[in-house]
């Protein structure tokens, strides 16, 4: 399934969340109030992998839209979740905590603008095992690349499945992660991907860039340099979108549920710059 191709092309995570604020975007902010809050707590090790993880994610509904904001484990307790249930989603753009802002503003766009509505194509990760679902998605964020072999990818959020796609395909890769550790075949994950933004011909990004603030030198160094950025977004998958075309190439949006929740076929939706 394709749709549009037009995109807004925004610069700068404050630039939108003001645009919302001020009603530029949609409708008053104000007027929109999030009705359910909760987290999402998850450990997965997919069966024949030597590694696992764990993903916490706060996620907010305004009206039939739930949107999402990874954090690391235990950096929010439960009760965030909970005060943000009444309140407007202009209130919670001035949280001081950043991924109860993304989570808000994700909320709102998707209720601006649906993934059904806006999205280039529409993709189904099939039903089956964890491993297979996850297989299946990370060979459809890493389709998105304008990558030929050798090329070197720096990988901004290690999720090992993606990792194998780029080794399937001839690419090499810098793995970095906020929260360090090793990859599965026990390469270090690097901490500080902004030093190593030179070394890359294209980067893979996570949504959770977004929550911990390291999103915008990423956006800066694509849109000065012409390196492709493409993310693959559970957090913020609503947001993302309005990023491409001004630095962003591409986004693999998957709002929740998560392909890793569920064992039946789950949706992603793409988006691309125009050429």
């Amino acid at each position: 399934m394709t749709g549009p191709t037009t995109r807004p092309g925004y610069r700068s995570f404050g630039a939108l969340v003001t645009d919302v604020r001020d009603g530029r975007v949609g409708p008053d902010p104000a007027q929109q109030q999030v009705s359910v809050g909760f987290v999402t707590r998850q450990g997965a090790r997919h069966v024949t992998r030597g590694r696992g993880y764990r993903n916490h994610v706060l996620s907010l509904r305004v009206g039939a839209a739930v949107g999402s904001c990874a954090v690391e484990p235990d950096e929010l307790p439960d009760d965030v979740a909970y005060a943000c249930v009444g309140r407007s989603v202009a209130e919670l753009l001035t949280h001081p905590a950043l991924p109860v802002r993304v989570a808000a503003l994700d909320a709102y766009l998707l209720t601006v603008r649906p993934h059904l509505d806006a999205a280039d194509t529409v993709l189904t990760v099939p039903a089956g095992t964890s491993l297979a679902k996850s297989t299946a998605r990370a060979a459809a964020v890493v389709d998105l690349l304008p990558c030929t072999p050798g090329q070197t990818v720096l990988v901004v959020g290690v999720v090992n499945s993606l990792l194998d796609q780029l080794r399937r395909r001839g690419l090499r890769y810098l793995p970095c992660d906020h929260a360090g550790g090793r990859t599965e075949w026990d390469e270090a994950c690097l901490p500080d991907a902004q030093a190593l933004l030179g070394a890359a011909d294209a980067i893979l990004a996570s949504g959770m860039t977004l929550g911990n603030g390291s999103f915008a030198p990423l956006l800066a160094h694509a849109a000065t340099t012409g390196t492709p950025l493409v993310m693959f977004a559970q957090t913020g998958s609503g947001v993302l979108p309005w990023f491409v075309g001004s630095g962003v190439t591409a986004v693999s949006a998957e709002p929740y549920p998560f392909f890793w929740l569920d064992g039946g076929p789950t949706p992603l939706y793409q988006y691309r710059a125009a050429p």
